[in-house]
């Protein structure tokens, strides 16, 4: 496996690790995700709206309404998920595994002013699989804190092409978007950053 660029409280950065080409490549294979599952806004249990935009590639999509936060099978509007573009498995095999793929590959959009609060990815039944996480567009400036929520954070920015490998003991760490330097790529039109989250689910 290739060594990361950096490693922050066991979180592994690979900076720069898609060249322009290959996130351009990726951005149209996401294209045409979205045109299959349109991206939606998902609520949280008590009924705030998150301030990013969501779909999913894969067996599974997660999801988050009401009724709480989880895997479905289907889209929110009945269809099943659109398998994960050949590309994005490309980045999973190079960096995690070429014995298993994923279940699931989450797309988050986020435009102005859109974050994400410190959070575990742990709605998945094995965690012994990292989680692999590709950054495009606008940069993000990525929070990483503890295994145990609160506690002092690091942050550190991921611009376009980076990759987050958190596997191993920073496997169920809470990490989050504080905020996004809008401009700061051209790659998306209209700007912001999009997100992709691939996980082993079962």
């Amino acid at each position: 496996m290739e060594e990361p660029t950096l490693i922050i409280r066991g979180v592994a950065i690979y900076k720069e690790w898609l060249d322009a080409p290959a996130q351009e490549a990726l951005l149209a294979a996401l294209r045409g995700v979205a045109a299959q599952a349109p991206l939606v806004t998902p609520v949280t249990p008590s009924g705030k709206p998150m301030s990013v935009r969501m779909t999913s590639a894969g067996r599974y999509g997660w999801v988050s309404d009401r009724r709480g936060y989880r895997y479905e099978r289907c889209h929110p509007d009945g269809q099943p998920w659109p398998p994960i573009p050949g590309c994005v498995l490309d980045i999973w095999h190079a960096l995690v595994s070429t014995v298993r793929a994923p279940d699931c590959c989450l797309i988050n959009h986020y435009g102005p002013g859109a974050r994400m609060g410190l959070h575990q990815d742990r709605d998945e039944v094995d965690f012994s699989w990292p989680v692999l996480s590709v950054s495009l567009g606008d940069d993000a400036l990525f929070r990483i804190g503890n295994v145990v929520r609160g506690g002092r954070t690091e942050s550190v920015w991921l611009g376009s092409g980076d990759v987050v490998v958190m596997g191993g003991p920073a496997r169920l760490i809470h990490h989050g978007v504080d905020r996004i330097r809008a401009g700061s790529s051209t790659l998306l039109q209209g700007g912001g950053r999009l997100n992709l989250t691939c996980r082993v689910v079962d």
